[in-house]
């Protein structure tokens, strides 16, 4: 596809720079640049533009954004901005902006953030889960990668999983990936990130899920920051339409941070014995102090045979807390598909597993269902 652009930069020297990167970027035709984005919608029609870079570091022009979107209902308007801003970005996004870039930027990234913005645009708004274990060992991430193929194949959109499991992070082993950048680097370069760029570090699975992989080694697990971790689930936002991030176990600065940035929180426990009810209930105590931690604290078992209502109401029972889902024992399942980088939902789709993560799937989707010991 060919792109005729518009330009629109405040900044003299910035606007022959970026002059500059799009005359000299392959399929990108610069038709016209101004200074004032008032100039650019007074005369800028004339060249039909198919692509609007948009300068929001002033104030003009964020609050010209959807005069943009309107004067050329056949461009995408993609914003600039010196710094990225999530509140500011998740505005402009309302109000029709279809991406956003840091500047200066290069040929490359220009190239991938009207790729990547071009087939859905950012995320207008997003769900972000945490899933949590008081103990480890608890199937979560089995959990997660299932549900992340699962939503991407419901819903048609995307998904992004982060792995900041610390220490023992295993998403990579789960898909058969081979990183070369991982949580580490993300959460060292945030600062100097965008969307588009963040979206690097990130490895595809298939088109509708990516993951951020975990530590390469346990003791980088000290380098990921609770601050910088919160900067990039708010960027990573803006990218997916579902973000799933594969918690420590136990309450440490990280996995605090997290939870409460998320929508939603899984607490997972697998049951193997009779500790893991009084595990999960002194978990739910500390998040009793969320106002709202009945609407976003959510409870899952593994490993529960039978598996089926009878089951899941007596972990209730004795739990005294609702039980969002419950997982059979498929552990020779689950390691025939890790070991091949395959999912459970693709080698046998037909079993209770299978059935159950997607009913999960359709719960967070939004459609209704009922029953969890039947298909």
């Amino acid at each position: 596809m060919e792109y005729r652009v518009l330009l629109i930069e405040n900044n003299r020297i910035m606007l022959e720079r970026l002059s500059s990167v799009i005359k000299n970027t392959k399929d990108f035709e610069l038709l016209g640049r101004y200074q004032k984005a008032s100039d650019a919608l007074w005369q800028g029609g004339v060249f039909q533009p198919n692509l609007v870079l948009l300068d929001v570091d002033t104030e003009e022009n964020t609050l010209a954004v959807p005069q943009f979107c309107k004067a050329f209902p056949g461009a995408s308007v993609i914003c600039m901005s010196s710094r990225w801003n999530a509140e500011n970005s998740s505005h402009m996004v309302r109000a029709g902006a279809r991406g956003f870039l840091i500047k200066p930027f290069t040929g490359e990234e220009l190239v991938e953030a009207v790729t990547t913005f071009g087939k859905s645009g950012m995320a207008v708004t997003s769900d972000v889960m945490a899933f949590f274990s008081p103990k480890g060992k608890s199937g979560k991430t089995t959990l997660i990668s299932n549900l992340a193929l699962s939503l991407a194949r419901k819903s048609s959109e995307s998904v992004g999983i982060i792995d900041a499991d610390g220490q023992f992070g295993d998403m990579a082993v789960f898909f058969n990936l081979s990183p070369q950048s991982t949580i580490v680097e993300a959460v060292r370069d945030i600062k100097f990130l965008s969307p588009i760029t963040l979206n690097s570090y990130f490895v595809p699975v298939n088109e509708g899920v990516s993951v951020l992989c975990g530590t390469k080694k346990p003791e980088q697990a000290e380098m990921i920051e609770p601050q910088a971790l919160t900067d990039v689930i708010r960027m990573a936002r803006s990218l997916f339409r579902y973000v799933l991030i594969d918690l420590p176990p136990g309450f440490n600065p990280t996995s605090i941070a997290a939870a409460e940035l998320s929508d939603i929180t899984y607490m997972v426990a697998m049951v193997s014995g009779s500790y893991e009810i009084q595990h999960m209930q002194r978990a739910l105590e500390i998040f009793k102090d969320w106002p709202d931690y009945q609407q976003r604290v959510r409870v899952v078992f593994t490993r529960v045979e039978p598996c089926d209502s009878a089951s899941r109401q007596h972990i209730e029972d004795e739990l005294g807390y609702p039980v969002e889902a419950i997982l059979p024992n498929e552990y020779l399942l689950v390691s025939a598909a890790a070991n091949n980088g395959r999912m459970a939902l693709d080698i046998k789709p037909d079993v209770l597993l299978t059935h159950n993560i997607n009913r999960m799937a359709d719960k967070i989707i939004g459609k209704k269902r009922i029953r969890w010991d039947k298909p």
